[in-house]
């Protein structure tokens, strides 16, 4: 069933949860509670790669706010084009000082073929975490997020991302909520379904929110 480098489906997340169910206590009961998780997924381009910046460290909301008037300004959001938008008008969308520049390094990166979206997909996991990482404004957790959403790798892993760990903390009854370096200890014991993990963990934290789907 399991192939490092194909793309997640419907099918194999369902085979995959399930079989972290069968290992993991914690996870068994989340799924029982909450059901199975969606297969979001997002396309292999600049769009998601803005729309991913723009949702470090802010609400998934808030950041659905600014994407919507970037694509305004930018309706194909085509790498190119977005360099040719004034910054002026970019922060007035909302786009703060630090996103807009990494957003303008990820086109540039793009447009001068340092990051290509067909090289990237035929690439190992790791290789793609090194060739996204090596961009400015691309962190582990903005690269591994790509990794889970768009590429769709199994054992991808957003490392550093809060719900997760607050889902976590939930889901066990933690007495407090896991430092990035515990949760990223124990999502270890996930391999080689980290992704599969991450979305049921991420539906449980949505579901106490009520925000499924």
């Amino acid at each position: 069933m399991y192939d490092p480098g194909k793309a997640m489906t419907r099918a194999t997340l369902v085979q995959a949860v399930v079989t972290l169910a069968r290992q993991d206590p914690m996870l068994a009961n989340t799924l029982e509670e909450f059901g199975m998780p969606p297969m979001w997924q997002r396309r292999q381009n600049f769009h998601t790669l803005v729309h991913v910046v723009l949702e470090q460290k802010v609400s998934l909301g808030s950041a659905q706010a600014v994407m919507n008037r970037v694509l305004a300004l930018c309706p194909g959001m085509q790498p190119v084009d977005f360099l040719g938008i004034r910054d002026s008008s970019l922060r007035q969308a909302g786009i703060s000082e630090r996103k807009l520049s990494y957003c303008r390094s990820i086109a540039q990166a793009i447009t001068g073929d340092e990051l290509n979206f067909s090289r990237l997909r035929r690439c190992p996991d790791t290789q793609v975490m090194e060739q996204l990482t090596a961009v400015r404004g691309i962190g582990p957790w903005t690269a591994g997020v790509y990794l889970m959403m768009a590429l769709r790798r199994p054992d991808a892993w957003a490392s550093g991302d809060r719900a997760l760990a607050v889902s976590l903390a939930e889901c066990d009854s933690l007495d407090s909520i896991p430092d990035y370096a515990q949760l990223d200890a124990r999502a270890e014991h996930w391999r080689p379904f980290r992704g599969a993990a991450a979305r049921l963990l991420w539906h449980a934290y949505l579901c106490r929110r009520g925000r499924a789907g």
